[in-house]
């Protein structure tokens, strides 16, 4: 086994603490990553909220993370020591399901492994997650990061960022294209971006108007307040899609009427259970759908996307050990967009 440093969950105060963690000897097609820089993502929140200790009381959250391969297995054809590599938060999958066959071992039939918090596939020993220096992962679920990224800002592309990729890319948005963000959070920021990069025409809908200088700062054209039913009315049946990221349980009818005839609201934000009223669908041929993460070629593509477009995360980068901080705030949402935690401090 090899030891090194991390943020493990206390589960009877719900905060972390740093302690040593051991992880797997290298198998075959392995590699080992030094972790420089980890996103903070809602997903660590709830996981830690809801964390119950096991009979090892073992969480280490972090699934979207940025570093630098320090050793490779036997095996390993595509990277070597000292190669930059992002992980999301996917670290296996079954590899024979149709989906998986498909490229979207996001969707594995027998669910894929996640990156903490799941169970390895041929020790089942549970996975814990970048909030650490080192993590161990199959070479077939890292990433090279392109030069052009900056390694802190990319961390998050990794999971928010391939999160909107996936459906603007699956609803061929493009040139031509209109499109609504609802949210302008860690995920809507990110989606603001892609979506003017790939030619769309694109609008932010928010519920106040404090955000309208950012959002054209991030390159929309169009500013919408949901409260306001005179601006909602004005872009009723008006976008090919809305990429919607708000995160807490919300009535869909208002996005749906923005959609336009044959459009698409892609909900991503909030993934409780959700009451549809068939008309709005019915009135424009209306569809709702969702989507969640990316397999490996679309995560490779957004990432070759990105660094093509110059296209990173908006972020605040603190030292590791203010991760407790870093989750409280972002409980307030008290973040602009996306918080990273610098490791270097776990040396």
């Amino acid at each position: 086994m090899r030891p090194t440093t991390g943020w493990q969950a206390d589960s009877a105060t719900r905060t972390l603490r740093r302690v040593t963690l051991e992880r797997r000897d290298l198998r075959p097609d392995d590699i080992a990553v030094r972790v420089e820089y980890c996103g903070v993502c809602h997903t660590d929140l709830h996981a830690l909220q809801t964390h119950e200790s096991d009979a090892n009381g073992m969480l280490v959250p972090g699934h979207e993370f940025t570093g630098v391969v320090t050793e490779a297995g036997s095996a390993v054809v595509d990277f070597s020591p000292g190669d930059p590599v992002a992980v999301g938060n996917i670290v296996d999958s079954c590899g024979m399901c149709r989906m998986c066959r498909a490229g979207q071992e996001n969707f594995c039939r027998e669910f894929p492994t996640l990156t903490y918090g799941g169970a390895d596939r041929r020790d089942g020993s549970t996975t814990l997650g970048g909030y650490s220096r080192e993590y161990i992962v199959s070479s077939q679920f890292a990433y090279h990061l392109p030069a052009a990224l900056d390694a802190a800002a990319a961390a998050p592309l990794l999971c928010a960022g391939v999160t909107v990729w996936e459906p603007l890319q699956a609803l061929g948005v493009g040139p031509g294209s209109t499109v609504a963000v609802a949210g302008l959070g860690g995920l809507g920021h990110l989606a603001v971006k892609m979506a003017t990069a790939l030619g769309a025409t694109t609008s932010v809908i928010s519920r106040t108007p404090d955000k309208a200088d950012e959002a054209r700062g991030l390159g929309a054209q169009g500013f919408v307040v949901s409260t306001d039913p005179r601006q909602m009315e004005a872009v009723r049946d008006q976008f090919d899609v809305v990429i919607d990221t708000i995160s807490a349980p919300h009535d869909l009818a208002p996005y749906l009427r923005v959609v336009a005839m044959d459009g698409t609201l892609s909900h991503l934000g909030h993934l409780g259970p959700v009451t549809v009223e068939t008309l709005e669908l019915l009135l424009g041929r209306k569809k709702l759908s969702s989507a969640g993460s990316g397999g490996r070629p679309s995560t490779a593509a957004m990432l070759l996307f990105c660094a093509e477009h110059g296209i990173t995360a908006d972020i605040e980068l603190l030292p590791s050990s203010q991760v407790n901080r870093a989750l409280e705030r972002l409980a307030r949402n008290d973040v602009r967009y996306r918080f990273v935690l610098d490791m270097s401090d776990l040396d």
